[in-house]
This record gives C-alpha cells, structure tokens and sequence, in this order.
C-alpha cells in the first residue's frame, strides 16, 4: 500500500502516468498497474484519464490530501522507529591505523550484521608509533575495544586477549632502486651478502623463529637485530639505507618507494584481533560472534 501511495501522489502531482514513471525509475505500465489496483481497493476512480494526461475526480481530490498525510506519518515513523533501534544499539569501538587496518575484520562483520542489528562499529584511528604503540596495547578498552592486525609482540600478552582468524605471509620489503628490486619472487639464496633488517622489539616468537631458522641455515644472510616495533619510521629508514627488511604481504603498499617481494620461504605469522582482558559483556558477545565465524580470509 505503501508504494500504490507513493505512486498515486506523483501521478497526481505529474499529471501524466509516464511523468510520474521517470520521476519513479519504474515503467509506464507499474504505474498503470498500481493505480489500476489502487482503485480496485478504492471502489471508485480516482483519475480521469485523457489523452492529455490525467487528472483528479473528486473522489481522487478528497483522498490527495489524506495520502499525502499517510506518507509523511510512515516516514516519520521509520524515523521514530530507527531512533529507537539505535538508542538500543552498542558501538563496539575498533581501532585501525596503517599497519593495523580494520578493513578485514568490518568486511567479513558487513557479511553477517544484518543478523545483529543490536551492535554497530565505530572506527578510531591510532597512530603506528612504536613508542606509543605498547600503551595503546596495555589500555584496550579505553579509547577503543578491539584491534585487529597481526600479533608481533608477546611481551605483552598479559595486558589483553587474542583471537586469532588467521595468517599474514612473510616477504621481504626492499628499496625500488635495490639490485633485488625486479625480483617478481626471491629464493633465499638471493638474500646472500644482504643485510636482513629483523624487526621484533616485540619480542614475536613467529618472527625470532624465521630469524632462528635464517641464521641457522643461511648464515651468509647478515642480520640486522632492530629491538623496536614496528613503525613508518623503521620503512623510511631500511628505505634509506637500503636495506633488506623482513616484513608482511599485508603491509605491500604501506611505502611508496619500498617492494614487498614474497619469497620461497613458507613463513607466517599469526593475524587475530586483540581486545581487553576484561572485556564489557557486549564485546565479549560480539567477539563470540566473530569466534562462530572463524571464515575471516587470511592475507597471503
């Protein structure tokens, strides 16, 4: 019925089927259709009908003002009723940065939120800085409840818990005017002679078991221990130096002058997301949630 008043309100105000049809985006003979049932319903007509157009009975006169009252009182109520929907409605608050994006984590909730209206996101950007980044960790739950990325630090394991979805393939970033830079994939082999900056001030078992294994097997392959996390300025500086730098699929793009290249080495770390220890009981539903899930495809 909804719709059939939309219709009659336009045909009256066009005075022509086909006008009101444009004005629509449907056809001719819908409109045709819907007034033809409308007054059906009606018992009477409510259009006079000329080959210039179309005009009111006084039946269709008497009924304008009562349609036109009809719509403006539903699309109030959906109003009204969206108002109240939201006033139930909890913002689980997640945070995303360069190297912690959250598009991952809102694509796969876009899938499946129709069936949760109960919950809604709000975004919060944070800064990728590696001497802020540890008290960002240690307060989740404070400026924002969840972050999704991957876990490159098991120092501090204690100050939150992790879900984990997945994995992110190891590559390794090299400057565009390095003599790798052409590469389209690189054996280890290739690494021989480099210095291979390792960043994981984090204290990472994933990444301290790929440097375990490098220096083990490719001892050619000169380390470069970097006790920080990582940042933009750890990329601007193996940019500048022109330094090999073990890095993530995932982070491709975060430089414009680095190439992430991916290497015939099979080595992963783990991507989850991490949110307080002692989360309220709407984000350890909605974590629940996203735990069923588990289908959040991995990078790499």
């Amino acid at each position: 019925m909804n719709e059939q008043l939309k219709t009659f309100v336009q045909v009256a105000e066009s005075g022509s089927f086909s006008k009101a049809a444009e004005k629509l985006f449907i056809s001719t003979t819908a409109v045709m259709k819907q007034m033809n049932l409308l007054e059906k319903q009606a018992g009477v007509p409510l259009f006079n009908r000329t080959n210039h157009g179309v005009r009111l009975t006084q039946a269709g006169s008497a009924f304008i003002k009562d349609a036109e009252f009809m719509l403006r009182y539903y699309r109030e109520s959906l109003i009204r009723m969206h108002q109240a929907a939201q006033a139930n409605r909890y913002m689980v608050r997640v945070g995303t940065s360069m190297l912690n994006p959250c598009k991952v984590l809102i694509d796969r909730w876009n899938e499946v939120s129709d069936q949760f209206p109960q919950f809604g996101i709000n975004i919060v950007p944070f800064d990728d800085d590696a001497h802020t980044l540890p008290t960002t960790l240690r307060t989740l739950g404070q400026s924002f409840d969840i972050i999704a990325g991957p876990f490159l630090t098991d120092r501090l394991n204690d100050c939150y818990q992790m879900l984990a979805l997945g994995s992110c393939r190891v590559c390794f970033a090299v400057s565009r005017h390095h003599r790798l830079a052409s590469k389209k994939i690189l054996a280890v082999q290739d690494l021989y002679g480099e210095k291979l900056a390792v960043v994981n001030g984090g204290e990472s078992n994933a990444i301290q078991g790929i440097c375990d294994f490098l220096v083990r097997n490719h001892p050619r392959i000169r380390i470069k221990d970097i006790p920080r996390l990582y940042d933009l300025d750890v990329f601007n500086r193996c940019e500048e130096s022109n330094t090999v730098m073990l890095t993530l699929e995932a982070w491709a793009d975060i430089h414009p002058s680095l190439s992430t290249i991916p290497s015939d080495l099979d080595f992963s770390v783990p991507y989850g997301l991490l949110y307080p220890l002692h989360p309220s009981e709407e984000i350890r539903q909605f974590i629940e949630i996203i735990r069923e899930m588990q289908q959040i495809p991995t990078h790499g």
